[in-house]
């Protein structure tokens, strides 16, 4: 046979010693976090025009410009087509309506409250309702309605 020498193929393998032991990896993987923060960012972006104050009304159409918020949540009095009248999302009965707006007065540091009319309601209601707010406490009352509506010129607010 030849007279080559034969080398043991020992595929590159090292033997460790009794006392020498794995190492963890120690880099963490941010993909998965980064995927569930996507998800919370889309959830929160559809959920949160859905947290408005929730009495359905058909509020009129006016040229106004929004009002810009504050930091205290504002109180928001609704005025519904059949004459109901709400204090955030509870009904109040017109009788009580006075001294509910006088004990939420006391409690708040602002005196400024939103008024939801329904567009299809007389004006003396919405009249009627602004007294009892007056009355209550709240002298600085901001009329609610949609944006884009006409003008004083009969043209829609973008048109002028």
């Amino acid at each position: 046979m030849g007279g080559g020498v034969m080398k043991k193929a020992s595929g590159g393998r090292r033997r460790r010693g009794r006392g020498a032991r794995h190492q963890a990896m120690a880099e963490i993987n941010v993909t998965p976090m980064v995927d569930v923060m996507l998800v919370l960012l889309i959830i929160f972006m559809v959920a949160a025009p859905m947290m408005t104050v929730g009495v359905p009304l058909e509020l009129p159409k006016t040229a106004a410009k929004a009002v810009p918020t504050e930091q205290e949540e504002p109180l928001t009095v609704s005025l519904q087509l059949d004459g109901t009248v709400s204090m955030m999302n509870s009904p109040v009965p017109m009788e009580e309506l006075v001294g509910r707006l006088q004990a939420v007065a006391q409690e708040r540091e602002s005196d400024k409250v939103f008024l939801r009319a329904d567009g299809g309601i007389e004006y003396a209601r919405v009249v009627e309702v602004m007294g009892a707010l007056n009355a209550g406490g709240f002298a600085n009352i901001t009329l609610v309605t949609d944006a884009g509506g006409p003008t004083l010129s009969g043209k829609p607010a973008g048109e002028q």
